[in-house]
């Protein structure tokens, strides 16, 4: 059986914050985000890594050719996070 894509966040009703984020973070990579569909935006990166996914069943496409994807969409978003945080120590004043 396939796993389903979807997440059990820890914080309650973050989903849409989470997904927001991706836009973002993705648009700011150069890639068409739609605004109402931020999850198709794995599409478009695909497409952008030679990766022929598509909607639907993709059981014929290598772990390792997904996780190319899905490494590019989470490495940015980490990034960015991690930009985040840094500029938030940097502004707090030292104890």
């Amino acid at each position: 059986m396939a796993r389903r894509g979807r997440r059990n966040h820890v914080v309650p009703g973050v989903s849409q914050q989470m997904s927001a984020f991706k836009a973002e973070v993705m648009r700011r990579e150069g890639y068409a985000v739609d605004p109402s569909r931020p999850d198709d935006v794995k599409y478009e990166v695909a497409k952008s890594l030679g990766v022929p996914l598509q909607q639907g069943d993709n059981g014929e496409l290598t772990t390792e050719s997904v996780g190319h994807v899905g490494g590019r969409i989470g490495g940015s978003m980490v990034r960015e996070l991690v930009r985040m945080a840094q500029e938030k120590l940097a502004k707090e004043p030292r104890q």
